[in-house]
C-alpha cells in the first residue's frame, strides 16, 4: 500500500516555496513513513520555516537581490531535518538552487545549471583535500562578461561531504574554492568537534563576503542568528526575545 505524506499545514506568514522547500516536499513523497528528527522542538510546525507556529520567524524573512548564486547539493535526509540551514540561504538569496544528491545518478536539471554560461560555478570545499592546481582563494570579477558566481554548497555531514565529493565526477572539472575564515562558528543546533567547521548557512555567507556582496553576507548570519534563538527559545519552552540582540541586528540590516 503506498503511503503518502501529510501535507504540512501553513501558517498566515508562510511564503511561497523556495528550492530547499520543493526539494523536502519531493523527498517526503518518496518517503514509507515520516521523518522524525532526532532531539529538537516537537509538535506542529510552521512549513515556511519549520518552527513552531509560535515562535515563526516568515515575518522577518529578509530577502535580499544578489549577483550571486547558491546551489547547494543535499544529502539524502538534509532538507528534512529541521536545523538544516541550507532553507535559510534559499530564504535569502532569490539565486538558490538545491537538487538531492546520490552516488548513482545525478539530476539533468543540475548539469544543466552547471553548464550555464551566465554562471562561473565554484565548488566549495577545503583546499587540503583537492589537487593545489584546482584550488582557488578569490572570485574572480570578469568584466565585460554575463557570468555571476555558483557557489556550489556541499549540504551535509562531514563524512558525508567528503563522500560527495570524492563521487562527483561531475564536478571534477571546476574550480574549488577552499575558503580561510578566521572566526569559530556560532552555530549552536548541531556541533562538529572542529572549531573550522561552519554550518551549511554560515558557509554562505563567507562566500557572499568574498564576492564583495557584504550586506547580504552579514543579513544570512543575522538571520541565522534570528532563526537559531528561536529554535533553542521553542525547545526549551521559552517565548523569543523579540527585542533582543539577535532582532536588533536584523532590523538594523533591513534599515
Amino acid at each position: 500500500m503506498l503511503v503518502m505524506p501529510v501535507p504540512p499545514r501553513t501558517t498566515a506568514h508562510s511564503p511561497e516555496p523556495h528550492a530547499v522547500s520543493r526539494l523536502r516536499t519531493a523527498r517526503l513523497a518518496r518517503s514509507a513513513k515520516p521523518f522524525l528528527a532526532r532531539g529538537g522542538i516537537k509538535g506542529e510546525r510552521c512549513a515556511g520555516c519549520r518552527l513552531l507556529p509560535s515562535h515563526c520567524i516568515c515575518s522577518f524573512r529578509p530577502i535580499v537581490p544578489t549577483q550571486s548564486g547558491m546551489c547547494l547539493l543535499m544529502a539524502d535526509i538534509e532538507p528534512l531535518k529541521p536545523s538544516n540551514t541550507g532553507w535559510l540561504i534559499a530564504d535569502v538569496v532569490p539565486d538558490t538552487f538545491a537538487f538531492g544528491w546520490a552516488r548513482t545518478e545525478v539530476d539533468p536539471a543540475l548539469l544543466t545549471l552547471l553548464a550555464d554560461p551566465h554562471w562561473q560555478p565554484y565548488v566549495v570545499f577545503p583546499g587540503e583535500f583537492v589537487a593545489p592546481e584546482r584550488v582557488v582563494q578569490t572570485v574572480e570579477t570578469q568584466q565585460g562578461t554575463p557570468k555571476r558566481p555558483l557557489f556550489i554548497l556541499l549540504d551535509a555531514t562531514w563524512p558525508e561531504a567528503r563522500k560527495m565529493f570524492r563521487k562527483s565526477p561531475y564536478l571534477n572539472a571546476l574550480p574549488v574554492l577552499s575558503l580561510n575564515p578566521e572566526q569559530v562558528s556560532r552555530y549552536q543546533l548541531r556541533r562538529s568537534r572542529r572549531g573550522d567547521h561552519f554550518c551549511t548557512s554560515e558557509v554562505a555567507s563567507l562566500c557572499l563576503d568574498l564576492a564583495a556582496e557584504t550586506h547580504a553576507a552579514q543579513t544570512l548570519q543575522a538571520y541565522l542568528d534570528v532563526y537559531t534563538h528561536h529554535y533553542v527559545q521553542a525547545k526549551h519552552q521559552l517565548p523569543p526575545a523579540l527585542d533582543g540582540a539577535e532582532h536588533a541586528a536584523l532590523q538594523a540590516l533591513r534599515c
